[in-house]
């Protein structure tokens, strides 16, 4: 690639978001590799980027949170992206709907994962050899601060889910307890929290999936007698498990 092309390329940013960037890093490495096995193209920006300011915003210092943003704005102006793909449902409401009104001129297209793969699979539906029975936990961010409810169910649909839905799912979805600082400042509450929802995952499946790193994680660390996945583990990238 010469350096016109380089100078006027649109680059598609692929964000982790902070828990999958260090507390998780096998999310991020799991959907790096997805991305590339369905043809994405993307950039990383490991050592510019800064946090999404999601916790600043969440914690009332809009003020520094706007900083942030702005810093942001400049870094991914500088390396010509025009589109972020994100697996943080935390990172995707704050690019697509705090960004735009903390920074002047922002302009960039935000996906998560989740559209991104069902755009694909619905087009290349994935090959099931055996279907497997789930019930899905709605995040807050993903669904009452985004609305995608149907999208995450079409596309466990097609990747060999038959969907339990559990008591209080959809719009009426219950938090994990694990986001906007309450398991850092409330961990008890929070995992009481958390104990409640896997309950009531129990009723309709002894498996819960989610494409949440942070409710992944918290309900995880919850969890007896069920067990805990984020969405991405359900694609075959033909690693050896």
């Amino acid at each position: 690639m010469n350096f016109l092309e380089r100078l006027t390329r649109r680059n598609t940013l692929y964000y982790p978001g902070c828990l999958a960037k260090f507390a998780a890093k096998e999310i991020s490495d799991k959907y790096q590799k997805i991305l590339k096995q369905i043809g994405a193209e993307f950039i990383m920006l490991p050592n510019a980027e800064l946090c999404c300011g999601s916790p600043l915003i969440n914690s009332g210092h809009p003020d520094i949170a706007r900083e942030m943003a702005e810093k942001n704005f400049k870094i991914f102006k500088e390396h010509g992206v025009k589109k972020i793909i994100t697996n943080c449902p935390g990172c995707y409401k704050v690019f697509a709907k705090d960004y735009p009104k903390l920074v002047q001129g922002w302009d960039i297209e935000t996906e998560h994962t989740v559209v991104t793969l069902l755009r694909h699979f619905e087009k290349n539906p994935p090959k099931v050899e055996k279907r497997i029975t789930a019930a899905y936990h709605d995040p807050c961010h993903l669904g009452r601060h985004m609305g995608l409810y149907e999208e995450p169910r079409k596309l466990l649909s097609l990747l060999g889910v038959d969907l339990k839905e559990m008591p209080l799912s959809g719009k009426e979805s219950l938090c994990c307890g694990g986001g906007s600082g309450v398991k850092t400042n409330y961990p008890e509450l929070a995992n009481s929290v958390a104990k409640e929802r896997l309950e009531m995952a129990k009723k309709v499946a002894n498996l819960v999936i989610t494409p949440c790193p942070m409710c992944f994680k918290h309900m995880d660390e919850n969890a007896e007698g069920i067990n805990v996945i984020e969405m991405s583990e359900l694609i075959d990238t033909g690693e050896t498990k």
